[in-house]
């Protein structure tokens, strides 16, 4: 039978929502996560960074733009050292600049992705997937990537239906 992980980012606290700054208790990338485990029985992995990013969302995001524009690998807290058990791996954070924030990629380029599936998950405010598919194909060498999913953030709360049905479907 399958394996099946999710090594996700995501903020709570201030976030953009529907055009204004809200404070979530929850950030909206881990309540996917979360519905990707109850659909599939999937495994989580929190990518947590060593130095915290702003509390303020505008401060956040540009922390985020100039470690886009380095190509920054934040130190994490903890680092999967192997995927060896599963099949199945979704990739999912929050849209920053159009990709994942650069702490996802700190722990993708340690891992060998040969033979595994591969899927984006993104939420975001309006950017839908931006370039997290390609990005994926460049850092998770030897995967096969598959069709990922865009979640509006300020739907995320709601989306479980469209997220199970996603994941039971990549999935096998």
């Amino acid at each position: 039978m399958a394996k099946h992980l999710v090594i996700y980012y995501s903020r709570k606290g201030q976030n953009y929502v529907n055009g204004g700054i809200k404070n979530l208790s929850k950030g909206n990338t881990e309540i996917c996560a979360e519905f990707i485990r109850d659909a599939v029985g999937a495994d989580l992995f929190e990518v947590d960074t060593v130095k915290e990013y702003a509390a303020d969302y505008m401060t956040c995001i540009d922390e985020a733009k100039v470690e886009l524009q380095k190509q920054a690998r934040p130190e994490l807290k903890a680092y999967l050292d192997n995927i060896d058990e599963y099949d199945n791996i979704v990739v999912a954070g929050p849209c920053w600049w159009g990709t994942y924030p650069m702490a996802i990629f700190s722990q993708l380029e340690k891992l060998d992705f040969t033979g595994k599936n591969v899927f984006a998950l993104m939420t975001h405010e309006g950017s839908g997937l931006g370039s997290c598919e390609r990005d994926l194909k460049k850092y998770c060498k030897g995967a096969t990537v598959g069709k990922g999913l865009a979640i509006h953030g300020a739907d995320a709360g709601v989306s479980q239906s469209a997220v199970a049905a996603w994941a039971q479907k990549i999935m096998k």
